[in-house]
């Protein structure tokens, strides 16, 4: 299946790309060349992948999404819940590298 083509601005690329998502899970990822960040609840992987290319110039593989649904916590004795987000973990070409431990 071909993806269609997407022009974002470069304003929509970095709104796109929140933040990278670093935890222990997401680390043993880049060992197969995966990075993972956090993005829009409505942002689409077209667009996910269009904004990784553009803003730190690398080739894409694939992008695949997770929606993860807030935790409910109790704050004080009163309930709560946490935001719900969505995590992009995108899959980099052969050669192709980001480093999310410096800034863009």
């Amino acid at each position: 299946m071909v993806t269609p083509k997407v022009k974002l601005s470069e304003a929509a690329m970095l709104e796109i790309i929140r933040r990278p998502h670093v935890t222990e899970k997401s680390t043993m990822g880049s060992e197969h060349n995966q990075v993972t960040f956090k993005v829009p609840l409505d942002a689409s992987k077209p667009e996910i992948k269009a904004a990784v290319e553009g803003v730190f110039k690398v080739k894409v593989d694939a992008v695949n999404t997770i929606r993860v649904e807030g935790k409910s916590k109790l704050w004080r004795g009163r309930a709560g819940k946490r935001p719900d987000f969505k995590k992009a973990i995108v899959t980099l070409a052969e050669g192709h590298k980001i480093d999310v431990t410096t800034g863009i």
